[in-house]
């Protein structure tokens, strides 16, 4: 929903990388339906290619950032427009690259997210996990998109950077953009959160509120509990612990 983030939590393995796959058009052999607000208007995209979720307006950080998030060998200019490199103003009518356009915007992503060194010349292989996860941060959200996609988007960073992009995600949320958060860090889904839902085996055990929302009961639900069986061993249990 707009203006929320929506946690996806579950233990890796289960599911998640896939679901991601299919939202955002990485994976198509799919059963079911992906429908996106773009323009105003509600599109079915089920059949849709990556590139074309794009244009309507998806922006998506991939969990394997050197993978599928960066092409280590390019600078950090041509990165920055990945996946945008063929549209105005970064190519022209011919298909051009205008290297002063995608120069300039990187040099402003790059001094805005604090990307360092701030040398948009530089190779992306230079950069620390952290600076290369901003990098892509950085990208997908100067893209002004209508979703938002995070993968896994603080794994493998420091603590400066995870801060950093902690913020960057409340912000996009506050300013009504949808979010859709997929980690296996259960504090992080559980501090950024508004809704959660929680995976086993390729399936949603269930869904709760953020005021609902304890490691207790994820846990349950992640060790394959429903939502309502979780909600009585977790009552059970603080029961249990609770002096008379």
């Amino acid at each position: 929903r707009k203006g929320e983030v929506l946690g996806v939590a579950g233990i890796e393995g289960n599911g998640q990388s896939e679901l991601v796959e299919c939202i955002t058009g990485l994976r198509t052999d799919y059963e079911g339906t992906v429908k996106m607000e773009s323009g105003g208007r509600l599109v079915d995209v089920s059949h849709e290619p990556l590139r074309r979720r794009r244009e309507l307006g998806m922006s998506h950080v991939p969990e394997d950032r050197n993978g599928r998030g960066l092409i280590l060998p390019f600078t950090a200019a041509q990165n920055s427009i990945l996946g945008d490199h063929h549209r105005p103003p970064y190519a022209g009518p011919a298909g051009l690259l205008d290297e002063e356009a995608i120069r300039e915007h990187a040099k402003k992503l790059i001094e805005e997210y604090d990307v360092r060194p701030r040398n948009a010349a530089i190779p992306a292989s230079n950069y620390s996990g952290g600076n290369a996860q901003k990098l892509i941060v950085a990208r997908e959200l100067e893209r002004h998109p209508s979703v938002l996609v995070l993968a896994q988007p603080t794994r493998g960073v420091d603590i400066g950077a995870i801060e950093f992009i902690h913020q960057q995600i409340v912000d996009a949320r506050d300013s009504g953009l949808p979010v859709l958060l997929v980690s296996a860090d259960l504090n992080e889904v559980l501090s950024l959160s508004d809704r959660i839902v929680v995976m086993f085996e390729g399936r949603i055990m269930g869904e709760v509120s953020q005021a609902e929302a304890t490691p207790e009961l994820l846990g349950l639900m992640m060790a394959g509990c429903d939502l309502a069986t979780a909600r009585e061993r977790a009552h059970e249990g603080h029961a249990a612990t609770t002096p008379a």
